[in-house]
């Protein structure tokens, strides 16, 4: 116990004396950091006990004076301190289906005329509509599609009408299945709803028998049993899966499902080439010879497409049926696109926000784009989110100019990124050769470089005939410039140029994870004696 005492002294002592040198050097360095904690252990508790470090840490900061400016700003504050232009962004996508359509008047009032019939219970004649990229068709054809549901509400005439992309949805499975499953659901909405109505006409009947005078059930039981009969109706419809059932089972569940009640039907197959283009002309055939078969139901086609020629490639009997009217879209001018932006403009952008160039500006590069309206709207809203990311008040010609060259270098992304591995092969040995200041660079040149590629990466080699193919539909691409020239009596070539920005390009084939891998290739050219 003495030693304890002793030791507990000792220890004592020995704290004062660090304690006196702590105040020593407090005095001597009063703004030192060890003066602020020494202070802080003279205010400490009523023991003289020593706050732990978390509690002094505590302790400096509520002494810290509070940020005049008050709380920090986050990382958005600063982009949304600045005043909007758009007031309605969505407006200028392609999403958007306007409420009038410049210009496309009499195309919409075409489809009506042809449509009306669905409203009178007849089958309306199967549409195909033609027109090149950004000029309406979609839009048009929404846009009809949706009053003539609105239409049939209104009067309590069946009709609906179903979109599908066909870009997207590109198989005849696929576009069955998800055909199916929207009228299945449509089928069992409406199942339950009236499954809900004669519960409620039950409970009624059963306190009060009279409810049944003016219904078509004579007795509570003949309710009860309809409502079976509907809850098994509503469990035969099972959903069809994206992948693996046989073709026909899906077409047998699609035409259960849109014959189970009287209804005019109208499919909508937009991009209708690209279905055609990868599985073949069995779903337009089955589609257009299905009245025929159904019993309640009547189904019409309205076909769109960018190819003015896909047809030729259809069955006759395809062709016939499905041809029945034809629609086409021509492509918008400098003016009428001018028209279309600035009806868009007034709903999109504040009072004010646009100069007086910037629509024309944009009209005018679309116009160069074959009237391309989408293009247009493209050009208008890039030039918008430049602007407020330069914190201005308006969109400006510069602003444009800006968008026209980043849009032309994300199309240019995009379609580089989705080639296929072949011709990216092909387009990246042009890039070397333009790399290496090669001009006017020729198909064997070209090949010579592919061909080492494919080596490095173990790839097949290609003939260099299928190769000067790639290189033509590259061309029609846009990506490269093959112009033919003739040398004389040393016959015809192709003298290749890139189209696109080489750098940015060049990223995007070797963000692909199998080119990535290239190791540096020195383009080996032959010595040329051109004219």
């Amino acid at each position: 116990m003495t030693d304890t005492n002793d030791r507990s002294q000792d220890a004592g002592q020995a704290d004062s004396g660090d304690d006196q040198d702590l105040e020593t050097d407090a005095e001597e360095t009063p703004n030192s950091t060890v003066g602020e904690f020494s202070s802080m252990e003279t205010d400490s508790g009523e023991n003289g006990e020593s706050p732990d470090p978390e509690t002094r840490i505590d302790e400096m900061l509520r002494e810290e004076p509070d940020d005049e400016e008050g709380p920090s700003r986050g990382l958005f504050d600063d982009l949304l301190s600045g005043e909007p232009i758009f007031k309605k962004k969505e407006v200028l996508r392609p999403s958007y289906t306007p409420r009038k359509l410049p210009h496309r008047e009499d195309q919409i009032n075409n489809m009506a005329t042809i449509l009306v019939s669905a409203l009178r219970g007849d089958t309306p004649s199967n549409i195909l509509i033609y027109g090149k990229t950004g000029t309406g068709k979609t839009a048009s054809a929404k846009f009809v599609s949706e009053e003539l549901e609105s239409t049939s509400k209104k009067y309590e005439v069946p009709c609906e009408v179903e979109y599908i992309n066909c870009e997207v949805t590109d198989t005849q499975y696929r576009v069955l299945a998800q055909l199916a499953n929207k009228f299945i659901d449509k089928n069992c909405d409406r199942i339950d709803a009236t499954i809900e109505d004669h519960r409620s006409l039950l409970e009624r009947a059963r306190e009060d028998s009279t409810e049944l005078a003016d219904t078509e059930f004579e007795t509570a039981e003949a309710i009860e049993a309809e409502i079976d009969d509907l809850e098994s109706e509503r469990d035969s419809f099972s959903e069809v899966p994206m992948t693996g059932w046989p073709t026909d089972r899906v077409y047998n569940s699609f035409f259960d499902a849109v014959d189970y009640r009287e209804r005019v039907v109208v499919i909508m197959l937009d991009e209708i080439d690209k279905l055609v283009e990868k599985s073949g002309d069995d779903t337009l055939y089955n589609l257009s010879r299905m009245n025929s078969e159904l019993e309640r139901s009547r189904v019409s086609i309205i076909g769109i497409s960018n190819d003015l020629k896909f047809t030729d490639f259809l069955d006759p009997r395809v062709n016939s049926s499905l041809g029945e009217e034809e629609i086409v879209f021509p492509p918008y001018d400098a003016n009428q696109l001018r028209d279309i932006l600035e009806a868009r403009a007034e709903i999109a952008f504040k009072d004010g926000a646009l100069t007086d160039e910037v629509i024309p500006l944009c009209a005018a590069f679309a116009a160069q784009e074959h009237g391309d309206a989408r293009r247009a709207l493209d050009l208008l809203r890039t030039a918008g989110e430049l602007a407020e990311r330069d914190d201005t008040n308006n969109v400006e010609e510069d602003h444009v100019r800006e968008a026209q060259e980043k849009i032309e270098i994300d199309r240019v992304v995009e379609v580089v990124r989705t080639l296929p591995q072949q011709s990216k092969l092909v387009l990246f040995s042009i890039i070397l050769l333009e790399k290496q200041g090669v001009h006017n660079i020729n198909t064997g040149e070209v090949y010579n470089i592919y061909k080492r590629l494919c080596e490095e990466l173990d790839a097949d080699v290609l003939t260099q005939r299928r190769v000067t193919d790639l290189i033509s539909e590259l061309d029609m691409l846009g990506i490269v410039n093959a112009v033919v020239v003739s040398k004389g009596r040393y016959g015809r070539t192709k003298e290749i140029s890139l189209s696109v920005p080489l750098e940015e390009t060049e990223a995007v084939l070797l963000s692909d994870s199998r080119l990535g891998d290239i190791e540096d290739v020195q383009p080996f050219v032959q010595a040329r004696f051109d004219n």
